[in-house]
C-alpha cells in the first residue's frame, strides 16, 4: 500500500487512546486546564459515573472567541511557544492534545467567557477540527466544558468500563488528589445530582488541616507530622505519617512535584529507605508531600497522561528527599503534643525535648506478631545513664536510689515528657506517671531502640569500643560460615568483634562490642553470619550494617522478664527522650503508648 496522511479525526482518536483511558482521564485533563486558567472554584457534574456526562466548570481566566476552534484542535496551546519554554513548564498542560481528542471520541461542547467578552461563546466538535461556529451564551466568566456519551463511536473502548459505582470511585479518588494539590481552589464535586463533595478554599494552615481531614481522616492529621524543609533550590513540606500509623497497602500517599501528582520510582525509594528501620514489616507510610524545584529541572513531558515525570539531577533529588525524612523521622522525642503535629523546618537535630505527636492509644497498630523473641537474659549498663540522669534532673536524684517497686513520691514540678517510673508490670513493661497521664513503655523494644542508635553512631564514627573476654569462646559452624568469618575479619572487627578461625568448622570469639552485654554471643555471631549469606557481601555497607548492628542491638537488649529496679527503669525513661526514631523499635513496633487524664476519665466515666 502507498504511504497516505490519516484523516485528522482517526489521528485524534490514536492520540485518545494514550489520553483517554477512561471517564477518569478525562477529567484529569479537563481539571488540569482549569488550574491553568487560574479558577479559583471548579465545579465538576458527573453523570452515570462520567459515561453519560461529564461537566466541568470553572471561574478562570476564560477564552477569546477567536481562540475557540484552535483550543479545539491538535497541537495549539497558549501555554508554550517555543522549545526553552517546553524546558521550563509550569503549567499542567501544554500539549494541546487533550480537548481535540476528547472530542474525537465523544461528544463535546465548549462554553467560554474572558472578563472583558460581552457574552460568552459556545462552539461542538467532533474531532475533524472543522466546522466550528461559535454561537452567543449567556454563560458567567469562565468555563464550562461538557462531554456526553463517552466512546459512542468506538463500542469496542466502551466495553472495556467498568460498572457506574466503579468509574466514579476513580474519578471521586482523582478529585481528592487533585484538591490536595490546591489548596487555593475550591471543589464541587456532584454524581447523578447528588453533591459528594464540597470543598471551600483553604488558605489557613489550619483549613488545609480540615481538608486534609476530609480526605484522608482526622487519625491522619493527629498522626503526623507537619514538616517544611528547602535546600540547594530544592523545597519539600507537607505532612508524613508517624511510622506507628501505616497501612497495609500503599493507598495514601500522594507525592506531588510543582503542583503535579506523579508516581516515581525515584521518590518511592528515597521514602522507603527513609523509613526503612521504624516501619513494621509489610506496612506502608502515609504522606501528603509537596517538592518544588525549578522546572528546568524536571521533565515533565516523559509519559503522554502526564503521570510520570523524569528529574535532570535524580540523584540529588532522591538525597535530598531521603534526608529531610530521615531527618523528620529521628528528630521526633517524646515530649508535648501541638495540636497532633509538629513543624520542622531544619537538617539539625533538636534539642532532647523536642515536641512530638501523641498517638492516640486507638491509633496505634497493633502488632501482629507474637512477641517472643529469643534474646539472652543481658543487663541494661546503666551506670553511665544514671549519672546523666541526676545532671539532666538534680532535683530527682532520691528517685535513683530507691528500693525495688518502691513507689516515687515526685515533689517537684521539673517532670520529664516521659514521666518517673512508678513499676514493672509482669517485668516486662515500664510504668510511669507523667505530668498527663500515664505512659506505657515496652522495656525490650526500647532499650533495643536505644542500642541500636548508640551502635549505628559508634558504628559510622568508626570506634564501637571492644570487650576482651576473659575466657575465649569456642562456637562450631559449617565451614562456608568459617570461611566467611575469615574472609570478613575487617568487617566484624568494625562491629567490636574480635573472630579467629581455628579450624575447618570453628571460630573462636576474643572480643564482643562493649556496649552489649556477655552472654548468647555465639548465637549473635551466628546471627551475623546468618545475614551475610543472606543479604550478600555485595551491598552498600551501611545498607548490609544497619540491618546487623539492629540484630545486634536486638540480642544486646534487656529481654523479657528481667526485671528492672526503679533506677534502670529511669535510666532507660532518660535514654529514651534522648534518642532518635524512639517511638519504635527497631522493626517498627511501637515503644511506649500514653493515656491522658482525660482517657482515663473517659474509661471510669468521671464528670459524667
Amino acid at each position: 500500500m502507498r504511504i497516505q496522511s490519516l484523516p485528522t479525526q482517526l489521528v485524534n482518536q490514536i492520540a485518545a487512546g494514550e489520553v483517554v483511558e477512561r471517564p477518569f482521564s478525562v477529567v484529569k485533563e479537563l481539571v488540569e486546564n482549569c488550574f491553568d486558567a487560574g479558577a479559583s472554584q471548579i465545579i465538576i457534574d458527573i453523570e452515570q459515573g462520567g459515561i453519560r456526562l461529564i461537566r466541568i466548570r470553572d471561574n478562570g481566566c476564560g477564552i477569546y472567541k477567536g481562540d475557540l476552534p484552535l483550543a479545539l484542535s491538535r497541537h495549539a496551546t497558549s501555554k508554550i511557544a517555543n522549545l526553552d519554554d517546553l524546558e521550563h513548564v509550569s503549567s499542567m498542560g501544554f500539549r494541546g492534545e487533550a480537548l481535540p481528542s476528547i472530542s474525537s471520541v465523544a461528544r463535546l461542547t465548549l462554553i467560554s467567557r474572558t472578563e472583558d467578552a460581552e457574552c460568552a461563546w459556545k462552539v461542538s466538535a467532533d474531532g475533524t477540527e472543522k466546522d466550528f461556529n461559535p454561537q452567543p451564551d449567556p454563560h458567567p466568566p469562565g468555563t464550562t466544558i461538557e462531554v456526553r456519551e463517552l466512546f459512542y463511536n468506538i463500542p469496542a473502548r466502551r466495553k472495556f468500563l467498568k460498572t457506574e459505582k466503579t468509574e466514579f470511585s476513580h474519578i471521586e479518588s482523582l478529585i481528592k488528589k487533585m484538591a490536595l494539590s490546591r489548596f487555593d481552589i475550591g471543589f464541587v464535586l456532584n454524581h447523578n445530582q447528588r453533591e459528594v463533595m464540597n470543598l471551600k478554599p483553604a488558605e489557613t494552615e489550619q483549613a488545609q488541616e480540615k481538608r486534609i481531614s476530609s480526605i484522608c481522616s482526622s487519625a491522619f492529621i493527629e498522626n503526623s507530622v507537619k514538616i517544611d524543609f528547602e535546600a540547594s533550590g530544592l523545597q519539600l513540606s507537607g505532612w508524613v505519617g508517624l511510622p506507628t500509623y501505616s497501612r497495609s497497602q500503599p493507598d495514601m500517599q500522594y507525592f506531588y512535584v510543582n503542583d503535579r501528582l506523579i508516581k516515581d520510582r525515584l521518590v518511592t525509594h528515597a521514602v522507603k529507605q527513609a523509613y526503612q528501620d521504624v516501619l513494621f514489616h509489610g506496612r506502608h507510610p502515609v504522606f501528603v508531600l509537596f517538592l518544588g524545584l525549578d522546572p528546568a529541572l524536571v521533565d515533565v513531558n516523559a509519559h503522554p497522561a502526564k503521570l510520570e515525570v523524569r528529574f535532570r539531577e535524580g540523584r540529588m533529588v532522591h538525597d535530598f528527599l531521603f534526608k529531610a525524612l530521615h531527618r523528620s523521622l529521628a528528630d521526633l522525642r517524646p515530649g508535648e503534643q501541638q495540636n497532633g503535629a509538629r513543624k520542622i523546618e531544619e537538617f539539625t537535630p533538636v534539642a532532647a525535648d523536642a515536641e512530638v505527636a501523641k498517638i492516640p492509644v486507638q491509633n496505634r497498630m497493633p502488632s501482629s506478631a507474637p512477641y517472643s523473641p529469643q534474646q539472652a537474659a543481658l543487663p541494661i549498663n546503666v551506670a553511665e545513664n544514671i549519672e546523666a540522669y541526676a545532671k539532666l534532673y538534680p532535683k530527682n536524684d532520691k528517685n535513683l536510689n530507691v528500693k525495688l517497686n518502691e513507689p516515687i513520691i515526685e515533689e517537684t514540678n521539673d517532670i520529664p515528657p516521659l514521666g518517673y517510673a512508678v513499676a514493672h508490670l509482669h517485668s516486662i513493661f515500664i510504668l510511669t506517671e507523667t505530668e498527663k497521664g500515664i505512659i506505657l513503655v515496652d522495656a525490650h523494644a526500647a532499650h533495643e531502640r536505644v542500642t541500636y542508635e548508640r551502635l549505628k553512631k559508634q558504628y559510622h564514627q568508626g570506634v564501637v569500643p571492644s570487650q576482651p573476654l576473659l575466657l575465649p569462646l569456642k562456637i562450631q559452624v559449617s565451614n562456608g560460615e568459617a570461611e566467611l568469618a575469615e574472609q570478613e575479619h575487617e568487617f566484624f572487627s568494625a562491629l567490636g568483634f574480635e573472630l579467629n578461625r581455628t579450624g575447618p568448622e570453628s571460630i573462636v570469639i576474643r572480643a564482643t562490642p562493649a556496649l552489649l552485654g556477655r552472654e548468647d554471643m555465639d548465637a549473635l555471631v551466628r546471627d551475623i553470619l546468618a545475614d551475610i549469606v543472606t543479604h550478600g557481601m555485595s551491598q552498600r555497607a551501611q545498607e548490609k550494617s544497619n540491618q546487623i548492628l539492629a540484630s545486634m542491638a536486638c540480642h544486646g537488649s534487656v529481654r523479657a522478664k528481667r526485671k528492672l529496679t526503679i533506677a534502670e527503669m529511669n535510666a532507660l525513661l532518660r535514654d529514651m527522650e534522648q534518642t532518635e526514631r524512639i517511638g519504635q523499635c527497631n522493626h517498627g513496633r511501637p515503644t511506649w503508648v500514653e493515656l491522658s487524664t482525660a482517657d482515663l476519665d473517659k474509661f471510669f466515666l468521671r464528670g459524667q
